[in-house]
């Protein structure tokens, strides 16, 4: 989890997460994700929930799940393809958001060129379960190995698409709303959305109305390794110093 290649994971799992209608539409009715004024913010949480969740000691992490379970168990959206309302804590979206991000991590980093055996991977995923009891899902009732990664999502494709009210994350990202410090980097944001919308398999690609072709992953998978090679010419120190920094203020406090 601390290879700088799985930025590219993250906008991946977002992507994946969009598929999912209900996910999406409870994320689109409870979200000033695209809100000028309040977007950054909500992105900055959102990160820190990761990277507790991810590095945290155990005390810090049950404190951030306990957090984000009582939002979710108050928060509600409406779904119009059966005129019901649902709570955000619905299983099901939970676990597709998940899987998800267990998928585009994993898939993003062994693309790149991070080794990892079989045994490893699976034991990747399976580790993962602990982070699904974090948001309220059972361990069990989420994949413990690749091939029952692989076998869930295949079996939720069926109800995947992309919902007519929300906009298109490649056209949003074009025009991202963020802070002023960070306008520099505004120009790479297209590119970062192009690579993660690669990095897709060809069905999810589809479905976002993009092409899919054979050419289009060897480019991504190209891409990821070029940039996994380059980063790894960059000094530990330095790409990991803000990681450092925050776990000792987190050891000071």
């Amino acid at each position: 989890m601390g290879e700088p290649i799985l930025l590219v994971g993250g906008f991946r799992a977002l992507l994946m997460q969009g598929l999912h209608p209900r996910a999406m539409r409870g994320v689109l009715q409870n979200s000033a994700l695209m809100d000028p004024d309040e977007s950054w913010s909500r992105f900055v949480r959102t990160t820190e929930f990761v990277r507790v969740r991810t590095y945290g000691s155990l005390e810090e992490v049950q404190r951030a799940g306990r957090r984000v379970r009582k939002i979710h168990a108050k928060l509600t959206a409406h779904d119009p393809d059966t005129g019901t309302r649902f709570r955000l804590d619905d299983p099901s979206a939970l676990r597709w958001v998940h899987v998800g991000e267990v998928d585009s991590y994993l898939s993003v980093a062994r693309r790149a060129g991070v080794r990892l055996t079989d045994a490893e991977a699976d034991t990747f995923v399976a580790e993962w379960r602990r982070a699904a009891e974090v948001v309220g899902l059972a361990r069990d009732d989420v994949p413990g190995s690749v091939a029952e990664l692989s076998d869930y999502i295949e079996a939720e494709r069926p109800g995947l698409r992309f919902v007519p009210e929300a906009a298109h994350p490649l056209r949003l990202s074009l025009n991202a709303p963020l802070p002023l410090m960070l306008t520099p980097l505004r120009p790479a944001l297209p590119a970062l959305t192009l690579l993660a919308f690669a990095t897709l398999p060809r069905w999810a690609r589809r479905l976002y109305g993009l092409p899919a072709t054979p050419v289009g992953d060897l480019w991504a998978t190209a891409t990821l390794r070029t940039l996994h090679t380059g980063l790894g010419l960059v000094p530990a120190q330095v790409r990991y110093a803000p990681a450092a920094r925050r776990a000792r203020r987190l050891m000071a406090a």
